[in-house]
């Protein structure tokens, strides 16, 4: 059997590896010259975790990731005005965290892929036949790919979504967000920044900033936004949003780079009425994208990637069912999740803020620490496990 995947992110790579250790002839198309450096840093735990775990993947995501003492929002001067713990949020899913920056865990993903996977960078799919027996997908260059299935797992703007499914406009629910994420080289922020990750305590717009490796830091920002055109000039639109955040903010915003070296797009949430059609399915954000406000998109990716994987092995096209049945649902109660949680993630109010950090100063409590966490985590997801429960019985 042969796949194509278009997308080399968090979920092509992890299906791209799970279908090739399957015994599958793997093609990966990635429209990008070569790996992303840009993007955030991730919680990595839940359904994610585990099935990383089964893949071998759990060594080298701990190599490459961080160990974060706190969250810490700050206000204008630096001083600390809430606080939640990663040990007590860590202790919510039994120690099963790994917090680690994206370009890192699709270096790990990357690593894994066996020597026979096709990986091809600036491809990308131009037309794709959706036939009875075949799927041809006639590349940008002109060359004629012919697979058994084609994957759509390029992400929240999928081109295949668009050729197969229909516009993106049909697929996006917009959460009123714009976000940003981009790295720099500053020892002494670093060393102000410490092993937290620490945020502005602000309404309506913030800043995090994540301590990384040889003096560098990772930026994250986030901003309420009604507009569904992105600037022109992301650094310009940048510190024009964000400059009067005091703190370290200014400096932080004098060291964004230029264009294409910033990540910027709008929080959104993909809902597809079907994510397969014939023998072209989607994955990860092409049909499931929860939004960076529940915070475990690659969890979700990689879980997902390692489920279809599964049943596409067990089942061919038959599969393509039980892997939405399976995981839609999963996928629904996050999303519902993020947007119930979306203004305690970022209060548009000082009423809200306030609040958020009454909240906050209760999760050191026994008891209050774990609604806290199991909020964040939402519902857990037992998608290995019940997924070899299934190939046992049949069901």
């Amino acid at each position: 059997m042969k796949v194509v995947i278009c997308g080399a992110g968090i979920t092509g790579l992890a299906l791209a590896q799970r279908l090739s250790v399957l015994g599958w002839e793997v093609v990966v198309l990635e429209k990008a010259p070569g790996p992303r450096a840009q993007g955030y840093m991730i919680d990595f735990f839940g359904a994610g975790y585990d099935a990383a775990e089964a893949m071998g993947l759990l060594p080298r995501l701990r190599e490459l990731g961080y160990v974060l003492e706190e969250a810490r929002f700050v206000d204008t001067d630096g001083r600390a005005r809430a606080r939640l713990g990663f040990k007590r949020f860590a202790s919510t899913v039994h120690g099963r965290l790994i917090s680690i920056m994206r370009p890192d865990l699709e270096t790990a993903l990357r690593e894994s892929l066996p020597a026979d996977v096709d990986l091809r960078f600036s491809t990308r799919p131009a037309h794709v036949e959706n036939g009875a027996d075949r799927v041809r997908i006639t590349l940008t260059g002109g060359e004629v790919l012919d697979a058994d299935v084609l994957v759509g797992a390029d992400g929240i703007h999928s081109a295949v979504r668009g050729m197969v499914f229909g516009e993106e406009r049909a697929f996006l629910r917009h959460l009123g967000f714009h976000t940003a994420a981009w790295t720099f080289h500053d020892p002494a922020i670093r060393a102000r920044i410490g092993d937290r990750f620490c945020l502005t305590d602000s309404v309506d717009r913030q800043i995090g900033l994540y301590g990384l490796r040889n003096g560098r830091v990772a930026a994250f920002a986030v901003h309420r936004t009604t507009d569904r055109v992105l600037p022109a000039d992301t650094r310009a639109a940048l510190r024009a949003e964000y400059g009067s955040l005091g703190w370290v903010v200014p400096d932080v915003l004098a060291q964004c780079p230029p264009g294409d070296s910033v990540y910027y797009d709008h929080v959104a949430q993909v809902e597809a009425p079907s994510w397969h059609r014939g023998r072209v399915v989607l994955a990860g954000d092409a049909c499931a994208a929860v939004s960076l406000l529940a915070g475990q998109g690659a969890s979700l990716g990689i879980a997902g990637a390692w489920l279809l994987a599964e049943e596409l092995h067990r089942s061919g096209l038959a599969g393509l069912d039980a892997y939405e049945r399976r995981w839609r649902p999963v996928v629904a109660e996050k999303q519902l999740t993020a947007r119930k949680g979306a203004r305690w993630f970022l209060p548009r109010s000082p009423a809200q803020l306030r609040v958020r950090r009454a909240v906050l100063a209760l999760s050191g409590v026994p008891g209050v620490d774990r609604l806290v966490g199991r909020s964040l985590a939402g519902k857990p997801a037992a998608v290995v496990e019940a997924a070899r429960e299934a190939h046992v019985t049949g069901s």
